[in-house]
């Protein structure tokens, strides 16, 4: 499939990152920053692609606030804790962009849409061809073969039945795959 996905040619390189259940375990609509924890390597990991020359930017789903079970600003401080818990790694999450929509409003922004994606491209001058997604899901995969990116899934222990027919009903492949957040990042850099 061709891709969709329209960024500076020539840019800079990104790692698009989802949160919940990529970087931190899944704690469904979690509203408290002080409950957030990241999985073990993920600081590691991304201190490791930003010496390699990537952005980071993390791109996430947070229909709870339509919902109503949180609001902005608890996305906001769970981000500022997020960055909080790489900083002893030398990591940081460079921009988070997030949906707040329910799936059923149909937005361009939520996955596997573009649009926030195409924004943050345009606010780093991310060239997608070099850039790469990185999920736990095959919204993200799909998202980032629209994109034109390379893509990794992360396998999350004791969901790989859902994960696998999330992918049989989306008709897609990731690039590549790896059990953890950690060992995904290395094998993206690995190819250069």
């Amino acid at each position: 499939m061709a891709p969709t996905g329209s960024a500076p040619r020539g840019g800079r390189r990104a790692l698009f990152v989802d949160r919940d259940g990529t970087l931190n375990p899944d704690l469904h609509y979690l509203r408290e920053p002080e409950r957030l924890e990241l999985y073990r390597g993920v600081g590691e990991a991304l201190a490791a692609a930003g010496r390699h020359g990537y952005l980071v930017l993390c791109v996430t789903n947070q229909s709870g606030v339509e919902r109503g079970f949180y609001r902005a600003e608890d996305v906001e401080g769970i981000h500022a804790r997020l960055n909080e818990r790489l900083r002893p790694y030398g990591a940081t999450v460079d921009g988070f962009y997030y949906c707040p929509h329910a799936p059923e409003r149909g937005c361009d922004c939520r996955k596997p849409g573009i649009g926030l994606f195409e924004r943050a491209a345009r606010e780093w001058g991310v060239d997608f061809p070099t850039s790469a997604v990185v999920g736990d899901r095959a919204l993200d995969i799909a998202a980032g073969h629209r994109l034109g990116t390379l893509t990794a899934l992360v396998w999350v222990a004791g969901h790989e039945p859902a994960i696998r027919a999330e992918l049989d009903e989306l008709r897609v492949v990731p690039d590549l795959s790896a059990d953890s957040f950690r060992a995904a990042v290395y094998r993206i850099l690995a190819r250069g």
